[in-house]
C-alpha cells in the first residue's frame, strides 16, 4: 500500500539483489534501548515486499520527544507517516533517490 502523496524511493533491494522501488507502508518501528529511542518509517520493495527502515530519530533522549509525537509513533498516525513519506527535503536528507511515478 501507498498513500497518494507519498514518493517511491530508489533502494538496492536485499532480496531482489537489485535496485528497486520501494513504497511506503504508512507505518512505524519504534526501539528503545535504555532511554534512548530509535524511530523508522517503514517502506518495503513494490516487487517482493522486502522492508526498509528509513530512519527519523536515531539515539533521540525519550525526554526530548513530544508525549504525543512519541504516541503517535507508536500508533502508526497515518496522517504522520503521510508527512514524513511526502517530504522530499527528508528523504533526500536521508540519501535516499526519490522516483516520480
Amino acid at each position: 500500500m501507498s498513500y497518494t502523496k507519498s514518493y517511491m524511493i530508489l533502494h538496492q533491494c536485499g532480496r531482489c539483489r537489485k535496485k528497486q522501488p520501494f513504497v511506503s507502508t504508512g507505518k512505524f518501528r519504534v526501539n528503545a534501548n535504555k532511554n534512548k529511542l530509535d524511530i523508522w518509517l517503514i517502506y518495503q520493495c513494490r516487487k517482493c515486499r522486502h522492508t526498509l527502515n528509513v530512519p527519523i530519530y536515531e539515539r533521540v533522549p525519550v525526554q526530548k520527544l513530544p508525549r504525543e509525537l512519541y504516541e503517535a509513533f507508536l500508533d502508526n498516525d497515518r496522517e504522520l507517516a503521510e508527512t514524513y513519506s511526502s517530504d522530499r527535503g527528508f528523504l533526500k536528507s536521508r540519501h535516499f533517490v526519490i522516483l516520480q511515478e
